[in-house]
């Protein structure tokens, strides 16, 4: 049956171009305790993305705030990042870092819907319009995805694509809200957005985004020690010139420069796509990277390269809490990655504590991963049972752990039962 459209928002809507609107428009978000927010950006060009267009809702107004028209916003980042004032989001990592870069901090409290709905039965990552479609039978239209935002005179389709990209997000909130109230999963909620808020910043403030570079992997120790050395002049020197980095100089030609380790300009002469008058400064950073004793060289990064039984397992368990997700409406990859599983795996072939990864932290710990321990144990078994079902698994406990209780699975009329113990629906 097709879903009933909700009524759109009907709320007055408010191109914010003056400092004196945009001081009227502050002083009403300073008296609410919750507002959607988005931002549009250029982020080919510069240094940081270039921001160009504000977007704020609250449940009785609408704002489209022109940041190039209306003065420094220091005061909107100050309500921002008030820690008791939420700030909802649709897939916010880049909204969430633009606030980071102007303020320092990222919002006191951010909710993002995309991570909600994977928590309450949608797909993950969903997009804004399938998820507006989904929860308020609303069609959206997203002709503007590639305009150029930093053009002056902004036209009418592109202040209305504004609008309507925070226009749905507190109804789409509530939504999410009221599923995860009703199957006890707020708490599961609040912890993902805080992992998201900190993983949005968690490479700014860490100083590890140069393990990122394409190639680097194959490095010694030494060689990624020129990759950090290097990585982090560039990154002076495209802030000092607001250019994207990667423009300056390539990943390629910085691994190029690892490998190479050149102690003279002369070497660096037959790689093409230096930046210009730089070849002293590049060396510069090779000397300080050469010049390290062994214990401050960085480690690198474990590879896998796990036996078959490993993989072997790490399918069995992906099987296991698809199942899992699909009978608690979850969205599987949001609850542990194929990386997680077979982490899991490994430390329990080799008798060892189980790894810090998320599927061992919080609320994955506590409702999914003993499910997935159980089989992995040896304590529960598995077989197909109706491979017509929409759940065609059935677990039992092997002899000599009866206590566990058998899961049967759903019957043809969709009953049955819940896996995860806590918040399950």
């Amino acid at each position: 049956m097709p879903r009933r459209p909700s009524k759109p928002p009907d709320l007055p809507e408010l191109l914010v171009a003056d400092p004196a609107a945009l001081d009227d428009c502050l002083d009403h978000l300073g008296s609410v305790s919750a507002l959607a927010f988005d931002t549009e950006f250029v982020g080919e060009d510069a240094f940081r993305p270039e921001l160009c267009l504000v977007q704020v809702a609250t449940a009785d107004r609408l704002y489209v705030i022109d940041p190039f028209a209306v003065g420094p916003l220091d005061r909107f980042w100050g309500l921002l990042t008030d820690p008791a004032r939420t700030t909802v989001v649709h897939a916010g990592r880049e909204d969430i870092r633009l606030c980071y870069f102007a303020a320092g901090r990222p919002p006191g409290h951010v909710v993002d819907v995309q991570v909600a709905a994977g928590l309450a039965g949608l797909t993950y990552p969903i997009g804004y319009a399938g998820l507006v479609q989904e929860l308020l039978g609303q069609r959206m239209t997203k002709g503007e995805t590639l305009t150029d935002w930093r053009r002056r005179p902004l036209t009418e389709s592109q202040v209305r694509y504004a609008y309507d990209d925070v226009r749905y997000l507190l109804p789409a909130w509530k939504k999410l809200h009221d599923r995860l109230k009703r199957h006890g999963r707020l708490k599961w909620a609040e912890e993902e957005f805080a992992t998201f808020t900190a993983k949005a910043t968690a490479d700014e403030a860490s100083g590890e985004r140069w393990r990122r570079v394409k190639g680097a992997g194959g490095l010694d120790r030494r060689g990624l020690a020129v990759v950090r050395e290097v990585f982090a002049w560039r990154e002076a020197f495209a802030k000092r010139v607001n250019r994207p980095p990667r423009t300056l100089l390539r990943d390629d030609l910085l691994v190029e420069i690892a490998r190479r380790s050149p102690k003279a300009a002369e070497d660096l002469q037959s790689l093409r796509g230096l930046p210009r008058g730089e070849p002293e400064a590049i060396l510069e950073a090779v000397r300080r990277a050469r010049a390290l004793p062994p214990e401050e060289l960085p480690e690198p990064e474990p590879r896998d390269h796990d036996p078959q039984h490993v993989v072997l397992l790490g399918s069995l368990l992906g099987v296991v809490l698809a199942d899992l997700c699909s009978r608690n409406k979850l969205a599987a990859n949001l609850v542990a990655s194929q990386s997680d599983l077979k982490a899991v795996v490994r430390a329990k072939a080799a008798g060892q504590p189980l790894p810090d990864v998320p599927l061992t932290r919080g609320w994955r710990a506590a409702a999914i991963l003993p499910e997935l321990l159980a089989v992995l144990d040896g304590r529960d078994a598995l077989r197909v049972v109706k491979p017509s079902s929409t759940a065609p698994l059935e677990y039992m406990p092997v002899p000599g752990n009866a206590e566990r209780g058998m899961r049967n699975a759903e019957s043809e009329e969709g009953t049955g039962t819940s896996v995860p113990p806590a918040g399950s629906v």
